[in-house]
């Protein structure tokens, strides 16, 4: 739900905070107040078009916040994770747009910049504004089918269509690939043949070239590498190392060998076993170390044959490259492509007719699955067609009559969603025939239909903010009373914001907000306030709509009886 509303220097509004609430709240007030600034403000903090003559006069930019409390299984964290969005779901999630009278618009998601495209995203999942002109979602016919889809409550079933539908076009997609690989194979089967016989003849391996380039750098070092060597070796040999560590240990030992040293504990013989343990390992190790210089020496003599081998391989793969144009490390890929389109056009039939009967089986699971979609849209196309009439009847559009049309898309288009697309149709008079919903000329009737739909989805729907601009234009009594009587069953599981001229809806409203406009100030501004209403002023308020200018006695008992009847 909304829980709070900022606007700043927004046409009429010089500064406005709402705090709101759940449930049913009416906006109510004089014509020209400034009820529908506010909706305007909230629908550009939802990503409508900006526009720099909604900068208040003499104002440097226009801001508008809205804050939100979102359930943690809400489809706009998902949205803000995929598109790198720090939020998390058990906090609020702001969204602010800010106008400024000149330069670009700027919109932030939690005080981070984004798009004003992301904002329409998350407007769409946030809040449905039915408007004088327009019904949200319910003027896009690409919605349609979602919006019978949630009815149903196919889910399952349109998962699985479009599961059946990636895997059946990933299948065409390979039968046509083989299809295309066959023909290439059979228009350049010599050049493939003689390609393979060359790349077979030279056998490249994956990270050869890596390999070779680095064992050539070492044999272009290895007179130096050998002379280094050898000059360890004669090093080691001229100083008599081991002679030596041999002569020390035999007299580290000799001493260990006096008489009760052995077993003495004292610091002389700990000593004299330190030294004789030191030298004995210092012997070993310099033998090791003469083993390993023999063994430099070996690896490291100079081998000009091993470095003319390496070059002449290395010059081969590379002119092999350059000739087949690709990288000397894509040989190998190459040539398994190669053999593939080879053994693929030696005996096409067989790959071509697996492939294709691997397709018929993928077009086969989708058309079922499709299928069981398609039926249960249908059956559920008549039960909320009836729901839709009942909910009109007491609206006074007791004539118009409502069907859900289904047109067959085919299996050459998208079948993402389904064998059909699906679009709301009305007959707004008997006899008239049916026809789009933007055929209904008013936009209070527009309002109300879309409130009658909505009451029929109420238990399907997820949007948790609904927002209702005169849906009780041009009717009164009990037409009125019954749009305040669905206003307020709507607002059982979600938010419900309705701007209203009639004292019926109103009174049906849990809260009520008095918009109102001041005078023109010195600087020529008047300025659009807002004033949430206590129960006396409610009632007070009432009675006004219902008498005018002068509250009389009767509005108010007739007020008094509206509430209620609540």
């Amino acid at each position: 739900m909304i829980i709070a509303l900022s606007i700043r220097s927004f046409l009429l509004i010089e500064r406005l905070d709402i705090e709101a609430a759940g449930g049913f709240t009416a906006l109510t007030g004089e014509t020209g107040a400034g009820k529908s600034i506010i909706l305007d403000a909230l629908g550009l903090a939802l990503g409508a078009a900006g526009n720099r003559k909604f900068v208040r006069k003499d104002a440097d930019q226009a801001s508008i916040l809205v804050e939100f409390c979102l359930p943690p299984d809400h489809e706009a964290w998902a949205l803000l994770s995929e598109r790198g969005v720090e939020a998390s779901p058990f906090e609020t999630l702001t969204l602010k747009r800010v106008i400024p009278a000149d330069g670009p618009a700027r919109a932030f998601v939690n005080d981070q910049p984004v798009n004003a495209g992301l904002l329409g995203e998350l407007g769409e999942s946030l809040v449905e504004i039915h408007g004088q002109h327009s019904a949200s979602g319910l003027m896009k016919t690409a919605r349609h089918g979602d919006l019978l889809d949630t009815y149903a409550g196919n889910e399952a079933l349109l998962q699985a269509c479009r599961e059946s539908w990636k895997a059946y076009q990933a299948a065409r997609s390979a039968r046509e690939r083989i299809e295309t690989d066959l023909k290439e194979a059979e228009a350049r089967h010599a050049w493939l043949a003689e390609t393979l016989e060359t790349l077979e003849a030279l056998a490249p391996e994956a990270g050869e070239v890596e390999a070779l380039v680095s064992e050539r750098s070492i044999l272009m070092q290895s007179e130096k590498i050998a002379a280094a060597a050898g000059e360890a070796v004669e090093a080691f040999d001229g100083s008599d190392v081991e002679a030596a560590l041999a002569r020390a240990s035999r007299a580290s030992e000799r001493i260990l060998s006096f008489e009760g040293l052995a077993e003495s504990d004292g610091a002389l013989a700990r000593a004299a076993r330190s030294a004789a343990d030191a030298l004995e390992r210092a012997l070993i190790e310099a033998g090791e170390a003469r083993a390993a210089l023999d063994a430099l020496s070996v690896e490291a003599e100079h081998d000009p044959d091993r470095l003319e081998k390496a070059d002449q391989r290395l010059h081969a793969l590379k002119g092999a490259a350059r000739k087949f144009g690709v990288e000397p490390d894509g040989l190998p890929a190459l040539l398994d492509d190669v053999a593939a389109k080879i053994a693929l056009s030696d005996a096409p039939q067989g790959a071509i007719d697996k492939a294709r009967s691997e397709e018929k089986a993928a077009a086969a699971r989708w058309r079922t699955a499709a299928d069981r979609l398609s039926e249960a849209r249908r059956t559920a196309a008549g039960r909320l067609e009836s729901a839709i009439e009942d909910e009109l009847k007491p609206l006074k559009l007791e004539r118009t009559r409502v069907q859900v049309r289904f047109d067959p898309v085919g299996d050459d288009a998208s079948g993402l969603n389904g064998r059909e697309k699906v679009e709301f149709e009305v007959e707004t008079n008997p006899g008239a025939g049916f026809g789009p919903l933007r055929q209904i000329a008013s936009g209070g009737e527009l309002a109300r239909f879309s409130l009658a739909l909505q009451c029929a989805l109420a238990e399907t729907t997820n949007v948790p903010v609904m927002v209702f601009d005169e849906a009780d234009q041009g009717v009164g009594g009990a037409v009125a009373a019954a749009i305040g009587e669905r206003l307020a069953r709507l607002a059982g599981n979600r938010q419900v914001f309705a701007i209203t001229h009639s004292p019926q809806v109103a009174a049906a409203a849990s809260g009520q907000w008095l918009v109102s406009k001041t005078g023109a100030a010195a600087n020529g501004l008047g300025e659009t306030l807002l004033k949430g209403l206590d129960q006396h002023e409610r009632h007070e308020e009432i009675a006004r709509m219902l008498s005018g200018a002068t509250v009389t006695e009767e509005a108010r008992a007739a007020a008094t009886r509206l509430l209620e009847d609540v």
